[in-house]
């Protein structure tokens, strides 16, 4: 398995392709629908005005999220109440509710690196491209597994959004993901669809 470090050259990203394993190392950022909708609605399409901490949060999460990974997850956090976190499960979550904003942010802060379940779609296989950048895919139902990866949580932006809502910022060490799209256009995603609906069409025409 390739060990990638993160922040990710645009050399190493390009060199890259579907269905290779990889371990990844370095530092990350948790973030889900309330993020991305924030993101997009504040600085990129800049439809609402910063309010509270927003553009002290969004100065300290440019130079992270610069050739960096965000990841879909919703952790378990324990330690709260004391504020030493620590994660106890990290499963990543369904990445398809984040295809009406991923491009956008990818090509905004140019993201190299998306991980998240299940895959997503034109948009963002487009902006993997130009940026460059790809999609891990991370194991699901692997939450607690995943999160021994998590080596140390470094700080949280925006908890108001909630626990599995806010941006965490954590150290991994080995995290495991497969590169499943990638910047030459291709989707693991898309062939498994076409093989599936291929395989649909042929037991249809048997019956």
């Amino acid at each position: 398995m390739q060990r990638v470090n993160i922040p990710i050259t645009e050399e190493a990203i390009r060199g890259l392709v579907v269905g290779e394993p990889v371990l990844l190392n370095g530092v990350m950022v948790t973030g889900r629908d309330a993020v991305h909708k924030w993101l997009i609605d504040t600085f990129i399409r800049k439809t609402r005005q910063p309010q509270g901490d927003d553009l002290e949060v969004y100065q300290a999460l440019k130079p992270l999220l610069n050739q960096g990974v965000i990841y879909h997850c919703g952790p378990v956090v324990a330690g709260l109440d004391t504020k030493e976190y620590r994660f106890v499960a990290a499963g990543p979550t369904t990445s398809s509710r984040e295809e009406p904003y991923q491009a956008e942010v990818m090509r905004h802060f140019t993201l190299r690196g998306v991980i998240g379940k299940g895959g997503m779609g034109a948009k963002t296989l487009q902006a993997c491209q130009e940026v460059p950048g790809v999609y891990f895919h991370a194991i699901g139902g692997a939450a607690s597994w995943i999160a021994q990866a998590v080596k140390r949580v470094l700080g949280v932006y925006k908890l108001e959004f909630g626990v599995p809502e806010a941006m965490w910022v954590i150290e991994v060490e080995d995290f495991p993901a497969v590169v499943t799209m990638d910047a030459h256009g291709k989707s693991l995603h898309e062939v498994v669809k076409e093989q599936s609906r291929a395989q649909l069409e042929h037991l249809l025409a048997v019956e």
